[in-house]
This record gives C-alpha cells, structure tokens and sequence, in this order.
C-alpha cells in the first residue's frame, strides 16, 4: 500500500495553516474579513454599524484575526483601520462566496 499522501513525518506544517482556517470558522470573523475585501480598509465603528452588534464583540473577533496575523490595523490620527494582511486569505474567501459576492 502507497502511504506517500500522507507525510505524518512533519505534522507542524499543518499548525499555521489550521490556525487560519480555524480563525476564518466562525461566522462574524468570516463576515468581517468578507466585508474587508470589499471595502479594502474600515474601523470597528463602521463595522458595529454594518453587523448591528455590541463593539466590544467586534473587537474580540478582530482580536482573534490579528492574533493569526489575518488582519493589522493602520492608524490615522485618533483613527485605527483594519485591513487584511495575509494575501492567501482573500482567494480562500472568493472560493466560499464566489468573486461576485466579494466584491463591491
């Protein structure tokens, strides 16, 4: 039997991948970062108002995305933007929904 598919020898390569996917698996986060490639870059605000719910739940899904490097936030004076910053996370998202729904 050929066993090469499965290589069990370096299962490590698998963590920061699971990770992400693991990051993306929730509902709000997915909505969050679907809403950043359409809009590129926006605040929690703007997303408190878009999803209708408490900010302090925003900021903890945000917490979550910046913690697997997802997302980074650019600050603006008082401002602070997040935006997506790993580039294999928006063809994962166009996979899900299809390009259409990704776009503005």
């Amino acid at each position: 039997m050929d066993t090469t598919a499965f290589d069990v020898k370096d299962l490590k390569q698998f963590d920061e991948p699971a990770n992400l996917l693991k990051a993306l698996s929730h509902p709000i986060r997915l909505c969050i970062v679907r809403g950043l490639i359409r809009k590129r870059k926006c605040n929690v605000s703007y997303m408190q108002e878009c999803l209708d719910i408490p900010q302090s739940t925003i900021s903890q899904h945000l917490q979550k995305l910046r913690s697997t490097g997802i997302v980074i936030t650019e600050r603006s004076g008082l401002e602070v933007n997040y935006l997506l910053a790993d580039p294999r996370i928006e063809p994962i998202v166009h996979i899900l929904f299809g390009e259409e729904d990704c776009e503005s």
